[in-house]
């Protein structure tokens, strides 16, 4: 097949998203034609070819970070990618269109397949329909709700990747809308060597982790709140970079724990697995995940893992087995569970190797077939 894929954001631009069409393009490149029509700001390149998959990049004004968009360069991907994208599509001839986030790729996914009349598969991700830490999440405004609505009854077929993202699919947007449910992946954790001590850290030390953007949605303002109330060996990394870190710093040093909380920043992919396997316990208080794919790639590190309950990864976290799963915004509760588990070493590590076992469903391989046998449905259906 020639498949071409629709994303506002794609590596090294971005999140989640992005990283997992990264990973399913690869993936599906070792058999077809893959392409990807993404955003082109700041220093990257108008088009390259990165392991099998070809990108095309369009331009977009006003984004200024690499690990987060703004309103204004969402809008900007809508108009860029039809306008630039139509000379693409008549030029490439997908057979496919696979078109990722409602908003802002939706439009252009949709238009690009009535353009040379291919189908074009619809893949939600959970933030693009429902984000509760945002004045701007679609679901909050009846417009963007019956535009959404819209988009979705005109796609071939919507995936949403847990069933949360298809249970706000149906509550917000299309009630009883046939569904296709397929999970996320990841790759294969790296075979590599690390020692915490090339990161300044002590053998005595207890290291949690957590990985992400730094937005309000990550909640990360929590972690730190909780650190003066932790043992004073445990010590909190944070991996990833985005518009409040000056503030997130700013609150580690209002408390006096600068010597604790150490803030990492943007890494590369090999880095961020040795600080995973230096680590001890991974910790998120994150508002809402559409999936989290940072949980999978912590229970592959083998780790267990303390979070929320509230997104994707309830499909795949279970409480007191992966390690806890606490009810969205009870802080009280998520520090008297941090404090428990870390006080039983024994406990969290056989959590940690029953993670191991969990994880294997979820590798990208498993993913990228899903997507591969639901394409070949389409054609099919079609024809």
């Amino acid at each position: 097949m020639k498949i071409l894929f629709c994303n506002y954001e794609y590596p090294p631009l971005g999140g989640g998203g992005g990283v997992i069409n990264a990973l399913l393009a690869e993936e599906l490149a070792k058999r077809h034609d893959v392409s990807v029509i993404t955003s082109r700001c700041l220093d990257l390149s108008p088009e390259e070819t990165r392991n099998g998959v070809r990108i095309m990049r369009v331009p977009v004004p006003f984004r200024r970070h690499m690990a987060a968009a703004n309103i204004p360069s969402l809008v900007a991907f809508v108009a860029q990618g039809i306008r630039y994208g139509r000379d693409i599509v008549r030029r490439e001839r997908p057979d496919i269109i696979n078109t990722h986030f409602a908003l802002p790729s939706g439009p252009v996914g949709d238009v690009l397949a009535q353009e040379i009349g291919c189908p074009n598969i619809l893949s939600v991700h959970g933030g693009d329909l429902y984000d509760p830490s945002r004045w701007t999440s679609p679901h909050k405004h009846w417009l963007l709700r019956k535009w959404i609505a819209h988009l979705m009854r005109k796609a071939d077929r919507v995936v949403g990747q847990s069933a949360d993202t298809v249970r706000r699919a149906h509550t917000y947007y299309v009630p009883g809308l046939k569904t296709d449910q397929i999970p996320l992946g990841i790759a294969r954790p790296p075979r590599i060597d690390a020692d915490r001590k090339d990161w300044g850290f002590g053998d005595e030390d207890v290291i949690l982790v957590t990985v992400g953007r730094l937005v309000g949605r990550k909640s990360i303002d929590q972690l730190i709140e909780m650190m003066p109330h932790l043992p004073e060996g445990v010590r909190l990394m944070i991996v990833g970079d985005g518009p409040m870190r000056p503030e997130l710093q700013a609150l580690s040093e209002s408390l006096g724990i600068n010597h604790r909380v150490r803030f990492m920043g943007s890494v590369s992919e090999l880095d961020k697995f040795r600080l995973l396997k230096v680590s001890d316990v991974f910790v998120s208080t994150s508002q809402h995940e559409g999936f989290g794919l940072v949980f999978l790639e912590a229970m592959a590190s083998n780790l267990p893992v303390v979070s929320y309950d509230k997104g994707g990864q309830t499909d795949f976290l279970e409480d007191g087995v992966t390690g806890r799963l606490i009810r969205v915004g009870q802080r009280e509760t998520f520090k008297k569970a941090l404090l428990d588990l870390l006080a039983d070493p024994g406990r969290y590590k056989a959590m940690a190797r029953r993670n191991q076992e969990i994880v294997e469903a979820f590798y990208i391989e498993h993913c990228a077939r899903q997507y591969e046998e639901l394409f070949e449905a389409t054609l099919e259906g079609r024809q």
